[in-house]
């Protein structure tokens, strides 16, 4: 007689707070790398650390035939995974705050939402609509002030940044539906790698173009290091892993996670500012992500009798 063996809840709790700490401190790691490296550059160099630290863990559990019979699809894919997100926030981070960032970022499952409705048909219910409303609403209103921005920062750096931190999370949207489309039944780690590659070759020749003419100190290479290692390579394992374990809905809740892990390496480390506003529009955008991603859902009015 077969016994089933019910999963361990702790393990994939511990996972979920560790993968929260680690994406949580990839704005901070942003935050001090991109005044010094520029925009494309860290964005670069952060992939390109994580390819070298993915491809041998690839290679050494036998993915390289599966990364060579799809390696078009993952590295195309990973454009918009990694290249144009981490990029674009790399810039933003230039004028805003890692914690404010990191609040935007917790709108990706909206737009994931939006773009597997228009991919793929799959209209939200009610509950979700009214989730993508209220999520949108609270960009709005944190984008209506300036909390969260660097010292001498004027309004149109500012808009341009968030409108920066949102394009970064469509593209996110984009790639989770592609993957959906193109990469099913591929192993994770290789298309964690794959992605990393075609992140690396796209950023490339930008990167070299753009890079600084004084090298950055040794604390911003540090930064990316800790970037590329950690928040990228290990970070992706853990996904998964988590994924593999609790389920995507589960896994989805990290969502919840980074803006508090980030907002806290913010003030800690480099000492910024955490304002009522800023956590009322979290809140706003949290309860939207909530709605949208059909974690809570709004019960309907029981029928009269």
């Amino acid at each position: 007689m077969n016994v089933a063996v019910a999963p361990n809840p702790r393990r994939w709790l511990v996972d979920l707070v560790l993968l929260g700490a680690l994406w949580g401190a990839s704005f901070l790691f942003m935050r001090i790398a991109a005044p010094e490296f520029g925009a494309l550059p860290a964005a670069a160099v952060r992939v390109g650390i994580a390819t070298m630290f993915l491809l041998p863990l690839l290679l050494a559990r036998g993915h390289g035939p599966t990364l060579a019979r799809h390696w078009k699809a993952t590295m195309l894919i990973g454009v918009f995974n990694s290249g144009i997100p981490f990029a674009l926030f790399c810039f933003a981070l230039l004028t805003l705050n890692s914690g404010l960032a990191a609040v935007l970022n917790a709108t990706v499952p909206m737009f994931g939402a939006l773009v597997a409705w228009a991919w793929f048909k799959d209209r939200p219910d009610g509950s979700r609509i009214a989730g993508l409303v209220i999520g949108f609403a609270g960009v709005a209103m944190l984008a209506s002030r300036s909390a969260g921005l660097h010292a001498d920062v004027d309004g149109h750096d500012a808009l341009w940044a968030v409108l920066a931190c949102l394009g970064a999370c469509m593209s996110y949207g984009i790639s989770a539906s592609a993957s959906r489309r193109f990469l099913g039944g591929i192993p994770p780690l290789a298309t964690a790698t794959g992605s990393q590659m075609g992140a690396t070759v796209a950023l490339a020749l930008p990167a070299l173009w753009l890079w600084p003419a004084q090298m950055p100190g040794t604390r911003a290479w540090l930064a990316l290091v800790a970037l590329g290692i950690a928040c990228t390579g290990l970070a992706y394992i853990l996904f998964f892993r988590l994924i593999e374990h609790a389920g995507p809905a589960r896994a989805l809740t990290v969502t919840f996670l980074v803006p508090v892990f980030a907002v806290f390496y913010g003030a800690v480390f480099l000492g910024e500012d955490i304002t009522q506003w800023m956590l009322v529009c979290a809140a706003v955008i949290v309860c939207g992500v909530a709605l949208s991603t059909g974690i809570v859902r709004l019960r309907r009015p029981a029928a009269a009798l």
